[in-house]
């Protein structure tokens, strides 16, 4: 269900700005006073949504032959024309941020940062890969994740004699140096990798430092929403989000309440779950109706949340991604949930 209905998003924000409301602590459910209550519904607002490639862009070293994460040893010649897909947009990212974005030559439907934006489609909007499609750009690599398929597809394109190699599909905060590591080790540029991955894990530690707070954490709730297709998730334990949202220095509210992965959103359960501020994508937030709509839904109007229109809202793009772009991401997020008022 995870790899199903988890392509959303959270795009970064800009510096803490203007006077606003003092930070968050508690809410109504954790027993102290949510000092940003006040300021109902926000939107976390993108300044630049764009990768930093490294520079100078690195030279592909090869032929490599590397371990790809279904148990197979793929040797990769060339690097010229390169796909990396998955449902979470992340592989791409990692690609264009080691420097080698003008390698890629399609692009899965998650990735939509404005470099890669206007790079042909070689997904729909289901995720689902056409071999014949990507067999006729003619690739000298594909990199893909189990969160991508048909499997047949990619078994098509390895028959034709292009190497595939799969990376790890953990969607976790610490998978993301592993990733870059895979992805740069299969392109040839193992040194790249390590500089990514230095960079990146910087930032995500500036940012969780920059994030924390004292008093009582708020208890965050991650809905999934889909109106047009009736689809209302809860997310829980190693749903992604939690991780996101225990990085900011809140509770995640799904897993307090003893939920794992994505859960059918129910009344009993998200009132347990008690929730001081609902965090839900834009798009998900617009297809049931907006902040009117979300509060007609089970529970939600009987949540601390709910009473105080504690709605945070994000463009889909990097919240559950764990690329290369984490570290803003945390950021983000951590200014929409303690200072809504300045992010506005």
């Amino acid at each position: 269900m995870k790899a199903r209905f988890a392509a959303a998003a959270l795009a970064a924000v800009t510096a803490l700005a203007g006077a606003g409301c003092a930070a968050g602590t508690g809410g109504a459910a954790s027993g102290a006073t949510d000092a940003v209550a006040s300021c109902g519904p926000s939107t976390v607002r993108v300044p630049d949504k764009d990768v930093e490639p490294l520079s100078p862009a690195p030279k592909p070293e090869l032929p490599v032959t590397v371990a790809s994460a279904d148990g197979k040893r793929v040797t990769v010649k060339k690097a010229d024309r390169v796909l990396a897909l998955n449902l979470y947009g992340s592989l791409a990212e990692i690609v264009f941020s080691l420097g080698l974005g003008d390698r890629v030559i399609g692009r899965d439907a998650s990735t939509t940062f404005p470099s890669a934006a206007k790079l042909p489609l070689v997904t729909n909007q289901g995720h689902d890969l056409s071999a014949e499609a990507i067999l006729r750009m003619d690739p000298d690599v594909v990199l893909a994740d189990r969160s991508i398929g048909p499997p047949e597809a990619l078994q098509q394109i390895r028959a034709a004699g292009i190497p595939v190699v799969m990376v790890d599909d953990r969607q976790t905060i610490p998978a993301i140096g592993e990733h870059i590591t895979a992805i740069a080790a299969a392109l040839g540029v193992p040194a790249a990798g390590k500089k990514l991955n230095a960079r990146v894990t910087a930032q995500i530690d500036a940012a969780r430092a920059k994030a924390s707070h004292g008093g009582e954490p708020l208890r965050v709730a991650f809905l999934y929403l889909r109106g047009t297709a009736g689809v209302y998730l809860i997310g829980g334990k190693g749903a992604g989000s939690d991780a996101m949202i225990q990085a900011v220095g809140a509770t995640d509210a799904g897993t307090a309440a003893g939920l794992s992965g994505f859960r059918p959103l129910t009344s009993e359960g998200l009132i347990n779950a008690a929730p001081d501020v609902i965090l839900v994508m834009t798009d998900g937030l617009e297809s049931v109706g907006g902040v009117k709509g979300l509060l007609k839904l089970p529970g939600v109007a009987q949540t601390p949340a709910g009473r105080a229109h504690r709605v945070v809202d994000a463009d889909d793009g990097t919240l559950l991604n764990f690329g290369a772009r984490t570290g803003e991401t945390i950021e983000a997020l951590a200014v929409a949930l303690h200072d809504p008022c300045g992010a506005r």
